[in-house]
């Protein structure tokens, strides 16, 4: 006579696999994040990205120039307010408990990470020139391929404001560089281990007459050393304290996009790294909405297709990150990527589940609504809805 328990102990155990072992519900999301999360709407900016306190059960959303934060119940804990500049992509910061986001000022070329000590955002209102709340680390190697003189007429143009209000035009501004926007920790590529570096993303101008802005460009840092660099935000008196070198330099050919990677995500269930962008408008490309760099494949040092090298007889070199080996393939270039939204919101949580965050307005106002989501593996459809606990 068989006996039923050792029977299922038996088919339990088969390949090494426990009930504990078996995996949850493709629908099924851990105890204590949120599905849905709801902010605003707020008098300021469309949302620019998030970071998420799973330990601590915080949510940040980056309003462009509101920075709002919100328990995973849902409520409102404070608001950070008070600066000009363009606040981005955000990322938090385990190893230290900052949030630390992109900061734009274009019109004094200058582009800073700013580090935000958000545990000090308890009430509405709180003021970044208040208290030290906000600290600033500022990028050379950014501004420098800003304000490249790329057509070799003398002068930078963009700082004579020619083209004010239609940037893109500027032949300026070195692989089309627009300052950064996509932000996020993880391992240095190549790996899928080790110190955890932030890595940064230009913002890209979608020039559609020009050859040389169809990679996205990568920047990583080691941020363990950053607060002997990082300074106050004080908007009158932009200061110039940062890293003299970048940890490294990576170009990705996806094609010209509108700006950029918006949104940049580590995820470690995957081993890639997700990058939303404004979709682009060149007529040779695919012009996807979301692609993936595969965070194990090794950088490999070769020709940058359109960027004049110095001599101007070949391709200018750089450290190339290959696509990841999934979602829709173009037959033309050999592109991959998705026709997935992930522009205004995107962030890696682990075990394939990940937030992405829909903007909406109302009137005047702006909003933004988050949905929890795991990784599909479909080219056409990469996400689908976390429905229960």
């Amino acid at each position: 006579m068989t006996h039923r328990p050792v029977l299922l102990a038996v088919l339990l155990t088969v390949c090494g696999t426990t009930l504990a072992q078996l995996p949850a519900s493709p629908t099924a999301a851990p105890p204590g994040l949120p599905l849905q999360h709801t902010a605003g709407p707020w008098n300021a900016g469309h949302v620019q990205g998030i970071a998420v306190d799973q330990r601590n059960g915080y949510l940040y959303y980056s309003f462009t120039n509101l920075l709002a934060k919100y328990d995973f119940n849902g409520a409102l804990v404070g608001t950070l307010v008070g600066w000009n500049g363009h606040l981005g992509d955000l990322d938090f910061n385990p190893d230290d408990g900052k949030v630390y986001g992109s900061l734009e000022y274009k019109n004094d070329q200058a582009f800073y990470i700013a580090m935000i000590d958000v545990q000090r955002i308890d009430r509405i209102g709180v003021n970044a020139a208040d208290n030290d709340i906000v600290r600033t680390v500022y990028l050379p190697e950014v501004v420098n391929d800003y304000t490249a003189d790329i057509n070799g007429d003398g002068r930078f143009d963009g700082d004579d404001g020619r083209y004010r209000g239609n940037e893109a035009d500027s032949p300026d501004h070195r692989y089309g560089c627009s300052g950064i926007d996509g932000v996020s920790f993880g391992p240095r590529f190549g790996r899928t281990d080790g110190t955890s570096l932030l890595t940064i993303a230009y913002g890209i101008y979608g020039n559609t007459g020009r050859s040389d802005n169809d990679h996205q460009v990568l920047l990583q840092y080691d941020v363990s050393q950053w607060q002997a660099l990082a300074r106050p935000l004080l908007e009158a008196q932009p200061h110039h304290s940062g890293p003299a070198e970048v940890d490294g330099k990576y170009f990705v050919y996806t094609g010209n996009t509108s700006y950029g990677v918006q949104n940049l995500s580590y995820d470690p269930a995957g081993k890639r790294w997700l990058m939303g962008v404004y979709q682009g408008r060149k007529p040779g490309f695919p012009n996807y909405l979301m692609f993936a760099v595969d965070a194990q494949a090794a950088p490999v040092r070769g020709d940058l297709r359109g960027v004049a090298a110095a001599d101007a007889h070949a391709w200018e070199q750089g450290l190339l990150l290959p696509l990841a080996d999934a979602g829709l393939v173009d037959k033309a270039t050999g592109i991959r990527g998705w026709q997935q939204k992930a522009d205004v919101g995107l962030q890696a949580l682990g075990g394939g589940l990940f937030y992405l965050v829909d903007n909406s307005r109302e009137g005047q106002q702006q909003a933004a609504k988050l949905r929890l989501v795991r990784w599909n593996d479909d080219a056409r459809q990469p996400f689908v809805d976390v429905t229960s606990h």
